[in-house]
């Protein structure tokens, strides 16, 4: 019974567990990330190609800025 409670007591391995679920926890967050800031410049890449490509009046609305 004793060695059961010293062996529960024992948190050597503890460590090496909560920087396996920290380093997941940090993964997860950046492939999140990577997957916003993915679809924010490809929504921007695309409101540019809409803007370049038009050349009628209506192309220079709020999202097709000209000038400073």
């Amino acid at each position: 019974m004793k060695t059961f409670i010293n062996m529960l007591r024992d948190d050597s391995g503890a460590s090496a567990a909560e920087y396996a679920l920290i380093l997941a926890i940090i993964g997860s967050v950046i492939a999140i990330a990577a997957i916003g800031l993915a679809n924010a410049v490809g929504n921007a890449m695309n409101n540019a190609a809409k803007c370049i490509g038009s050349t009628t009046s209506t192309a220079f609305n709020a999202n097709c800025v000209v000038g400073p």
